[in-house]
Order: structure tokens, then sequence, then C-alpha cells
């Protein structure tokens, strides 16, 4: 693209390294440790613990390489603070693990479920064009039904970084060419919710439950989640693409070290607004998954427990409140 372009959130000035390719191979460790302990707890779950532990502790490591892509790159207070406090989080985990909280393996698995997911679009080119591809034209589509003709056009390939190794002529990037310098907003693999949608799948896949209920719950779950996730891509695309929200830029342009007064709109819808309410509306969603599926309270309760250090019984609660509201269905199981 021409250097008259401007093109949000691809700075990587300041870094001597790569920090996702740094922590893919991690990534493929800790899968194989989670799994491995998934494996191995079919047969003995005492044996599965130190397979997890490792795990975890490959997990913290993993988070401590991808702090600064977040942190640097990004520019996201909200991925770039999970990313730090994962790390300890990952190490208490594993610590409570070795020291016999098998309930965790509940949660390890999960995690192995999620990475199952979402792997193979994170690695496969072909497999990650195609989501990546569908939701930037469901976005132009959303856009056409309120008015507006996006033009559409080749962006960048992988993670927001144009890297020539890895480039594909992904027709994900919209085209805003009214302004001194065009504007463009380009649909990277982080906007297709498929993080999302990969978290919420591994946690009700991992649980016991009737296979009917978790996959209704699931069917749910990721339709919401996609339905949201495409809104909020139309609307970060046109406050930014538009500039419909310049607001304190002297202020937004020092909190985020940004030197282009055209990228105040984009940081306070995507890394502001966006990122913050994603994380209001998923713990509510979670909440009304749980009135469902009141299984998934065993994650639940294991990770208030690593963050405030207190045992929570919410399955009692929740599992009162479905017996009282609804009856039992034959064949539920």
């Amino acid at each position: 693209m021409s250097e008259t372009v401007l093109q949000a959130g691809v700075d990587i000035a300041g870094l001597s390294f790569d920090p996702v390719a740094v922590s893919e191979p991690l990534m493929w460790l800790v899968l194989a440790a989670f799994l491995g302990s998934v494996a191995v707890a079919q047969y003995d779950e005492r044996l599965a613990r130190p397979v997890a532990t490792v795990g975890w502790g490959l997990f913290a490591v993993y988070w401590l390489a991808l702090a600064p892509h977040f942190i640097l790159i990004q520019k996201s207070v909200v991925e770039g603070l999970g990313s730090i406090i994962a790390v300890p989080l990952s190490l208490y985990t594993g610590y409570l693990l070795w020291n016999g909280r098998e309930s965790l393996l509940v949660l390890t698995r999960a995690i192995g479920i999620m990475g199952v997911i979402y792997v193979p679009f994170l690695t496969i080119g072909p497999l990650r064009q195609i989501i990546i591809e569908i939701v930037t034209d469901q976005v132009a589509f959303l856009m056409t039904l309120i008015g507006y003709d996006p033009m559409v056009v080749s962006g960048l390939s992988h993670n927001g970084i144009d890297i020539a190794s890895k480039q594909y002529p992904y027709e994900n990037t919209f085209w805003f060419g009214e302004h001194e310098r065009p504007i463009t907003y380009t649909i990277i693999l982080a906007c297709t919710g498929i993080g999302s949608i990969s978290i919420f799948a591994g946690g009700i896949l991992a649980v016991r439950a009737p296979w009917r209920r978790k996959l209704r719950v699931l069917v749910v779950a990721v339709g919401i989640i996609y339905v949201l996730n495409l809104l909020r891509n139309l609307g970060i695309a046109l406050a930014f693409g538009l500039q419909k929200a310049q607001f304190f830029p002297g202020a937004i342009m020092a909190l985020f070290g940004l030197s282009d007064a055209q990228l105040v709109s984009y940081y306070i819808v995507d890394r502001m607004l966006a990122q913050f309410g994603s994380v209001i509306v998923l713990v509510g969603l979670t909440w009304v998954l749980m009135r469902e599926l009141p299984e998934l309270t065993v994650i639940i309760e294991d990770l208030l427990f690593l963050v405030t250090g207190t045992e929570y019984d919410l399955g009692t609660a929740f599992e009162k409140n479905q017996s009282e509201s609804s009856p039992a269905t034959p064949g539920d199981d």
C-alpha cells in the first residue's frame, strides 16, 4: 500500500523481534501438553496432573512472549493487561494442580479443546482466508443495509503485519478515500470472533453434561458471539473510516502514544469502547449460559478462586434454579 494510506494498528517500530513468531512454537507445546493431560486423565487423573502442570508453565511463558504484541503493537489495554495477568495466573494454576486440585483438569481440558478449534485458523492460510473474507463480506453487506457502499480491496495478510513471506491476496480491507489520506480498516483473524467462539466452545464441550444440552448451548453461544462481532466490526469500520469519534484528540493521542490525529476514532471505538464492551458482554453471556448449562460453574468457580483466593459454590445455586424452572425432559441424556 502507498505510504499515504492510514492503516490502524500495524506499527511494529521499536521491536527487534516478532512476538507472534516467537509465541507460535510455544503454542504448539502448550496444546500438546494440555491434550496429553486429557489423554492421560482417561486412565489416571493423578498422572494427568504433572502433565497439565507442565502445560500451564509453558502457557505462562507463551503469554509472556505474546504480551509485547498486545502492548506495543496492538496498543490494546484489555489484551495487554490480560496477557500480563495471565502469566502469574497460569503459574498459580500449575501450582494448584501439582498440589492436588484436580478440578482444574476441566479447565485444562477446556483450553485444549479451544486450541483444537482455534489453532487451525491461525496456522492454515486458506482456512484463515476463508473466515476472514466471509466476515468482511458480511460486514460490507451490513454497511449497504444502512446506506453505505464500501470499497473492499486486498489488505494485510496475517496478524495485521504485511510480511512478504506470509502475504495472501485477502479481500479484507475497507477503503475510505474521502479524506486527505485514504483510511483503511482491515479485517484480520482477531476480528472474526473465532477466538471468543473457541473459548466458549472449549468450556462448553469440556464439561460433563448431556450432549444434547451442550450442543444446544453451544449453538446459542456461537450465534450470539458471531452476530455481535459483525456489529462490532461495522461500528469500528464506520467510526474510523468516516472519522466519527474524534473526541479529545490530544488526550487520546497522549494516552496511546499516537502521532496521527486520524487514528483517534479507531482507538476510541476499538481499543476503548469495543474491547471493554466485549468483556462486559462476554461476562453477561457466561452468566446466561450457566443457567442453561450449570456444569460450566466448575470452570467459573476455579477461575474465581484463581483470581480471588475464595471458594465459591455457584453450581448448587444454578442447578437449583434449573430444577425449579425446567422440568426434566425424557431423553435429554
